[in-house]
């Protein structure tokens, strides 16, 4: 008898008070499990809101029938992250479907992921936007459905924008950074990579209106030429910068970059047009670099190097000049020589 009554109080309040603790380091698929265990493990997980949190589906099947059945769940009635990525089966009427029916458990939704859903367009942009409007954090990447109608109900109905991915969105236009640009002035991160219609006008206005960039991706993007590229100078706060593949980028606009003295990571692959002028005064005014790609570029010689290292050669640890015949001394020795904190010698193959 008192075995069973041990038995009983083990299960009933050491073993929710157990996986209280554990439960925030288990995946979704291993909670739900948990779930089928015991009456009393049920009503312990349950009652915890703080690990229901976030949904994940990517790269699962019937993926849009499974987000509504658990959003119709109390459990998620907080939901913060929905996670979608190249999740299978998931279209605008599931969007929509969850406007109707699951509005309430979305309205605390702050990140959303929908890379590689190739089936959402616009109308399930307008759904899902005007039941979120919490929304911080929107990546759609490789969607080439989306217009710039797409992004005019995401500014509509999300105001608190700050992380926003669209990369591969082909069929983007100025018009889409001209909005973001007006209504995100404190966003901090934006991936345009590949989004091949925009044009310097485009771009100069998220420079000029968006100063609290952390984070801009323009990769694959040779149509902007060193105009729009001298504008990036006034993102004071930028840490991240990829512009590999701007072969309109000159050592001028290259300068401007330079006075974005808090960047760590700076990738220049193919940039052809840049010379060591350009390279020194990045050497010159961000001292804080520990990121750089220059792979590619046949305009720079050791000297950049050499000048680099007197400003750098404590920071910087990933460093590529693989392809740039202009550098003689290029061996991991005589790199190690110049920068002693060297691990990544390769960003490209």
């Amino acid at each position: 008898m008192e075995a069973a009554e041990s038995e009983l109080v083990w299960n009933r309040e050491t073993v929710p008070k157990v996986l209280k603790i554990v439960s925030t380091r288990l995946s979704q698929r291993d909670l739900v499990s948990l779930l089928l265990v015991s009456p009393w493990l049920y009503r312990s997980l349950v009652s915890y809101p703080s690990i229901w949190l976030s949904l994940d589906f990517s790269e699962m099947g019937n993926a849009g029938n499974r987000l509504v059945a658990a959003l119709s769940l109390p459990r998620y009635c907080y939901v913060k992250q929905i996670k979608l990525e190249f999740a299978q089966d998931i279209e605008d009427k599931h969007l929509e479907l969850l406007k109707i029916k699951c509005l309430d458990s979305l309205q605390n939704l702050e990140c959303l992921n929908l890379n590689g859903c190739q089936k959402i367009s616009d109308k399930g942009i307008e759904a899902i936007t005007n039941a979120c409007p919490m929304l911080k954090v929107f990546s759609i990447y490789w969607n080439v459905r989306i217009t710039d109608m797409g992004i005019k109900h995401l500014v509509k109905n999300c105001k608190y924008v700050t992380e926003l991915n669209l990369s591969g969105c082909k069929n983007i236009s100025d018009k889409s950074l001209q909005l973001v640009a007006e209504n995100y002035p404190k966003l901090e991160l934006l991936n345009l990579t590949r989004c091949t219609k925009l044009t310097d006008h485009g771009l100069q206005q998220i420079l000029l209106k968006c100063s609290f960039l952390q984070s801009l991706n323009l990769y694959a993007l040779s149509g902007f030429t060193d105009e729009a590229y001298k504008s990036i100078s006034f993102l004071t706060q930028l840490k991240f910068l990829d512009l590999c593949g701007a072969q309109n980028l000159l050592d001028e606009g290259l300068a401007c970059v330079a006075k974005c003295v808090n960047l760590v990571c700076l990738n220049l692959t193919w940039c052809i047009r840049v010379t060591d002028v350009g390279v020194i005064c990045i050497a010159q005014g961000c001292t804080s670099l520990e990121f750089l790609s220059l792979f590619g570029i046949v305009g720079v010689t050791d000297k950049c190097l050499e000048a680099l290292s007197r400003s750098c050669s404590n920071t910087i640890t990933t460093l590529d000049v693989n392809g740039c015949i202009g550098i003689k001394r290029r061996s991991r020795d005589e790199l190690l020589h110049l920068f002693p904190h060297l691990k990544c010698f390769k960003v490209h193959s």
